[in-house]
């Protein structure tokens, strides 16, 4: 079973001791508006939601990587250690997960967003976002019609 699978079925939610007696209960939470304050001073935002929610709406800030959480435990190296991080996804859930599993890997600047995309779009926070395509545009670019 893969680790971030493990953390997500832990009955301790994945809680243990890590190095310097570091436990992963001690998992820090930012709001998205004080996310965004420190995304402008020079944080990283990583977002661990998966492809297709991206495509449809996603963050606008200065400095993102995406990586989903399935791949985090492969690709984690891929995301600076001594940066400030700002971990998020949808709702928050999957990125507490995400973030205890850097924490646990030395990540000890890695901050998880609460509640995610819904609470920092809901607080009118910058997002991208894909405009929704009416019948007759898809219906055009599907089947050629009108050229």
């Amino acid at each position: 079973m893969p680790l971030i699978i493990a953390l997500l079925n832990s009955d301790e939610g994945g809680c243990h001791k890590a190095d310097n007696n570091f436990t992963m209960n001690t998992i820090r939470e930012i709001t998205p508006s004080k996310a965004l304050a420190m995304l402008q001073k020079g944080a990283l935002l990583v977002d661990v939601r998966e492809a297709h929610e991206v495509s449809r709406k996603s963050f606008d800030v200065p400095s993102i990587i995406q990586i989903p959480l399935r791949e985090l435990e492969h690709r984690f190296k891929e995301i600076p250690q001594n940066r400030q991080l700002i971990i998020a996804c949808h709702s928050g859930s999957r990125s507490i997960v995400a973030t205890r599993f850097l924490v646990n890997h030395g990540y000890r600047k890695a901050l998880n967003m609460q509640y995610g995309m819904s609470r920092w779009a809901k607080e009118g926070l910058p997002v991208n976002k894909k405009e929704k395509q009416s019948i007759a545009s898809w219906m055009l670019q599907k089947f050629g019609w009108g050229k």
